[in-house]
């Protein structure tokens, strides 16, 4: 009979690779890395263009700037994840048009993060084989990369909590009081700037808050005579 066939152990794998425990360790590895990334590249760098080349030549900021730039690939790869198991668990579920923002919105945010990235360790290379490089190049590259994570990324992150909240509320995925913090979370991402530059620690606070939530679930027993 079908029902007893053993569960093969790739199958087994698989399983648990789409479980939601799986997209909640993936979404707050993400959140945590994200959030380190911010902090460290706000006290880092200086919020005004006319000293943006001075951080350079500070040996702690170098190093805090070149730690946060190598920790982004690895928080786009769990992103990547995140959005994989949230995609396979609403299956027949998700809604084509928001499927497709929530999508595309996630891979734009990936890209630019990464190109920040690119910007600001091609600087910091830069530095390191001519340091007589001019400031003006510098701050070229710190108000490119600026511009890529508080314009653009704060922007793409917005759309994709929006999106991921819709999607959550017509899926009852994500409760309403969750639904509330996601849509305050976007309204702050628009309005960076002119908000405060640590502004943007709402959106890696908002996926480890729905990240938690989903591992909290995931976690409780099953119901009596639900299998």
């Amino acid at each position: 009979m079908v029902d007893d066939i053993p569960v093969t152990e790739p199958a087994g794998l698989a399983g648990e690779l789409r479980t939601p425990r799986s997209a909640a360790i993936a979404g707050i590895l993400f959140a945590l890395m994200l959030g380190t990334v911010i902090v460290m590249l706000s006290a880092a760098i200086p919020r005004d263009p006319v000293r943006g080349g001075v951080w350079i030549t500070n040996a702690s900021s170098r190093s805090s700037v070149t730690f946060a730039t190598n920790l982004i690939p690895f928080a786009g790869i769990a992103f990547l994840w995140f959005i994989g198991v949230i995609r396979n668990r609403l299956g027949d579920r998700e809604d084509k048009f928001f499927a497709t923002v929530f999508l595309g919105s996630g891979l734009l945010l990936v890209g630019i993060l990464f190109t920040a990235a690119a910007v600001m360790g091609s600087a910091l290379f830069v530095y390191s084989e001519s340091p007589n490089i001019s400031r003006d190049t510098l701050r070229m590259a710190l108000v490119l990369a600026s511009t890529l994570l508080v314009t653009f990324g704060a922007r793409m992150a917005a759309v994709f909590t929006l999106s991921v909240t819709t999607i959550g509320l017509r899926t009852q995925l994500v409760p309403r009081w969750l639904s509330v913090i996601g849509i305050l979370c976007a309204v702050a991402l628009v309005l960076t700037p002119p908000a405060p530059k640590l502004t943007q620690l709402v959106f890696p606070l908002w996926v480890l808050i729905l990240s938690l939530h989903i591992l909290a679930v995931s976690m409780r027993p099953p119901a009596p005579g639900s299998r």
